[in-house]
């Protein structure tokens, strides 16, 4: 039997078989005094929360910067490029959304400043709007809206994050529009919750609320009122600080949740939980009697990360190494490897370049596994083919991802294979110049589902990559098959280059096996080395896919392959 509150908070029962509202009930977080809070962790450990309840959740993030999209941001610039199986290229926090709620994200849960004038202006350029003079409002803000109401029938709680924080003059439109927004729905229907910062006084041994104060008062100004505040500390919030924030800030005292450092973020559904964060959120949509949480699921994750039985060293070797979050999944997906055979994974990052012109060996002594995941550019390609030649060499497990598939195949191809001159048409554009082999090409087209798709090189970089999700069928009997438990995958993808697969038959006789395909048979997808302990080469992204709760397969094993190897060290 289904059960949800109607308006009033009323329980109603319908035999659906899951919990739903009549309507969407939207929860709108933002942030000020400083950014990178954590805003993106709270909204998607609020969202886990409220499915411990019993209700459908979806987020959001709406971010004010002019990019289109960040998928031709720099990594060192915006971390990470989130890829949806719709082929969307988002921010990093729809990670974090899928990651602790488990609910895959779309290409209408994240938009920019850039993507929303854009189709304004084309509306515009189309006679949409029939000659009227194009504003911010109520054109842009209506765009947002519009954005913001997409599948609202579809779940109980919609949660859009608002990047930036407030103040920020690019972000104006975005607060605007939710004003209108909440103004726009029933009485009761929206709530705004404030993600802001206590600091800490050492000298004088002080909590400071005037921060939070100036925030709220800059959110008030522009027509919106917090109704639940939460406040990043090293520490407990005082009673007298709560009291105090209550009463300047006008929100009630048990809606100042304190918002902790805490060791992982895989605390974070326990600790906002226990500082009432989701019966807060439901006292203010005046929903009562609330359906009691089940926080097994947490539990055990939390028991599997602080009660660990050993550790493993890997060896992450990248170019972005400067900026963890530009590898954050890759990390993320570790650590749920880890937690699947209770090890600690110690990271630890290698810039690839380092060993460009030197001997590997001395940087990757010591690791019990190595991988390297995608990136774009020539920079660091050398030490990432010598990384795979040392994990080949000295049967080191390696999970090499996107590129490092890629340079594992040429390592393969000028090592093993014979073909001295193999190369990738990503660096090699002057390939006339000197002989060369591009075992790696740049891919013209290929099928997404029932059509072709044509791409050249000289075309915009933004989204014409080949994104999203497809399909791949595995060779029986490979270790891969052995890994996943079936034969026939699904997987992500975000890539212009490709294996080509006409070097196929000299890189098997090798012993590198093409153990997974395209279902056409045109594109190689997974390699393995037969004669290693754990050696596998994937062209697609595994990390988007994993969960603490359902850790990816491939991690899974590779931590496995890991804790087996620091055995025998």
């Amino acid at each position: 039997m289904q059960r949800f509150f109607g308006t009033a908070g009323q329980l109603i029962l319908t035999s659906h078989g899951s919990s739903r509202t009549n309507m969407a009930r939207f929860i709108f977080i933002t942030g000020g005094v400083v950014s990178s809070l954590g805003k993106g962790l709270a909204s998607a450990a609020l969202g886990a929360l409220l499915q411990a309840r019993g209700y459908s959740v979806r987020l959001r993030k709406l971010d004010p910067y002019l990019n289109v999209d960040p998928g031709t941001m720099s990594p060192f610039e915006h971390g990470e490029v989130f890829v949806t199986d719709d082929g969307a290229e988002t921010d990093l926090d729809l990670g974090h959304y899928e990651r602790f709620t488990g609910v895959a994200a779309r290409k209408t849960d994240s938009v920019s400043s850039g993507r929303i004038y854009s189709n304004v202006l084309e509306k515009e350029r189309r006679g949409d709007y029939l000659g009227k003079t194009i504003q911010v409002i109520p054109h842009v803000t209506n765009e947002i809206k519009d954005f913001i109401a997409i599948g609202e029938d579809e779940v109980d709680f919609m949660l859009c994050e608002i990047g930036g924080t407030v103040g920020d003059i690019e972000g104006l439109p975005f607060f605007e529009a939710i004003r209108q927004f909440s103004q726009d729905k029933p009485r009761g229907q929206c709530i705004f919750m404030h993600l802001t910062l206590l600091p800490y006084i050492k000298a004088s041994g002080e909590l400071k609320t005037k921060p939070t104060q100036h925030s709220v008062k800059e959110l008030r100004s522009i027509g919106l009122a917090p109704d639940i505040l939460v406040c990043r500390s090293e520490g407990p919030i005082p009673k007298k600080e709560r009291e105090k924030l209550a009463l300047f800030c006008n929100v009630r005292p048990d809606s100042v949740i304190a918002a902790q450092d805490l060791s992982t973020i895989y605390d974070a559904p326990l600790a906002y939980h226990k500082e009432g964060l989701d019966q807060a959120v439901l006292d203010a949509f005046q929903i009562s009697p609330a359906p009691k949480p089940d926080l097994a699921k947490w539990e055990d994750v939390s028991d599997r990360i602080h009660n660990a039985e050993g550790e493993v060293k890997v060896a992450i070797v990248g170019k972005y190494t400067q900026l963890e979050d530009a590898y954050k999944s890759i990390a993320e997906a570790l650590t749920h490897g880890g937690m699947a055979n209770r090890v600690k994974v110690k990271v630890e990052w290698v810039d690839a370049e380092v060993f460009d012109t030197e001997d590997a060996a001395p940087h990757l002594e010591g690791f019990h596994a190595i991988l390297v995941p995608g990136g774009f550019g020539e920079r660091g390609t050398e030490g990432k083919i010598k990384a795979a030649q040392y994990a080949r060499e000295h049967k080191v497990p390696y999970l090499g991802i996107c590129l490092g598939m890629q340079m594992a195949v040429i390592e393969a191809a000028r090592n093993a294979a014979g073909i001295a001159e193999a190369g990738s048409e990503e660096f090699d554009h002057e390939a006339g110049k000197r002989r060369f082999e591009p075992v790696v090409y740049h891919l013209k087209e290929w099928v997404q589902g029932n059509h072709k798709v044509e791409r050249k090189v000289g075309d915009d970089k933004g989204g014409t990559m080949r994104l999203g999700a497809y399909n791949a069928v595995l060779a029986e009997g490979s270790k891969v098959a052995e890994v996943y438990g079936g034969t026939q995958i699904e997987e992500r993808h975000r890539h212009r280059y490709e294996v080509d697969i006409k070097y196929r038959e000299k890189l098997e006789k090798a012993g590198l096996n093409f153990s997974g395909m395209s279902p056409d048979g045109r594109l190689p997808e997974i390699v393995e080395w037969s004669d290693h302990p754990w050696f596998i080469g994937v062209q697609y992204h595994p990390e988007l896919k994993s969960k603490p709760f359902d850790p990816h397969p491939l991690f899974r094993d590779f931590v496995r392959a890991a804790k087996d190897s620091s055995r025998l060290v």
